[in-house]
């Protein structure tokens, strides 16, 4: 292998699962909710109490609901199936005790906000730099749909892949970085596809480099290098048939090379 050294870390994006609890979620998984705490305890009515951030924390008794211990779901053993879970019948999914939501930062409980959509997430934190760069990374790879408190349990391993492309995302650069992804179009509609597509090629416009494993024609059509394996799939492929330019496998003649043709 040559040009290593000019690499100064590595960083896999996988489609496992971001937790395995409906503890956690977008928010914690992503960082921002840390944030979300600390506004919640800026409140007038947070310091009368003398709360601190772990009020607010649904893996903290103090704050959160006795009976589903946060997760907002309990957990219904079934006989002959595997478990399975329902909203909790106390708390109603809110996750949190009737004191803590007491508290609202902006008319909302900290429950509330953590129902709002991404989407509509930005709108209501706008005024804060830290939360918004967060919230638009997500919506800008097409996740704009999630609520904040998505349970980890409640998400596909393409989500899950692209929360962690989003987080990468919001981060400061930090030397050359390589990126592998496993099939990011994964469970992707076609205009989200564009969307993921322009992420990637920022990370590359950063300086960075990205290695994707992916059938979709969209984005073989945007690489700069395409390497095509076959000739066929599973135990019939395993080979180099074509590599170079999208242009240059489109003449290649191979199976990828034909229908990329077409696209093109």
């Amino acid at each position: 292998m040559s040009g290593v050294e000019a690499v100064d870390r590595v960083v896999q994006i996988t489609q496992k699962p971001i937790g395995r609890s409906p503890r956690s979620c977008l928010a914690t998984y992503t960082g921002l909710f840390d944030r979300v705490r600390a506004l919640f305890v800026g409140t007038e009515a947070a310091r009368a109490r003398g709360w601190s951030a772990s009020r607010f924390s649904f893996n903290v008794a103090e704050g959160r609901c006795p009976t589903c211990d946060g997760e907002g779901q309990v957990e219904v053993e079934l006989v002959f199936l595997p478990g399975t879970y329902a909203t909790c019948p106390t708390c109603h999914g809110s996750r949190y005790n009737p004191q803590t939501l007491e508290v609202t930062w902006h008319g909302r409980s900290v429950a509330q906000v953590l129902a709002l959509s991404v989407r509509e997430a930005v709108g209501f934190f706008a005024g804060d730099r830290r939360i918004s760069r967060a919230l638009a990374a997500l919506d800008a790879i097409g996740l704009g749909y999630l609520t904040l408190g998505q349970p980890a349990t409640e998400l596909s391993g393409g989500e899950a892949q692209r929360i962690k492309l989003a987080t990468e995302l919001q981060r400061a650069p930090r030397g050359h970085t390589v990126y592998l992804l496993d099939e990011p179009t994964t469970g992707l509609h076609p205009a989200d596809v564009d969307l993921l597509v322009g992420e990637l090629n920022r990370l590359v416009d950063q300086g960075n480099t990205v290695v994707v494993a992916e059938h979709d024609l969209r984005v073989i059509a945007g690489a700069d290098h395409v390497i095509d394996l076959g000739p066929g799939a599973g135990e019939r492929g395993g080979r180099i048939i074509a590599s170079g330019a999208p242009a240059d496998i489109a003449r290649s003649g191979t199976a990828t090379g034909q229908a990329l043709a077409n696209l093109m």
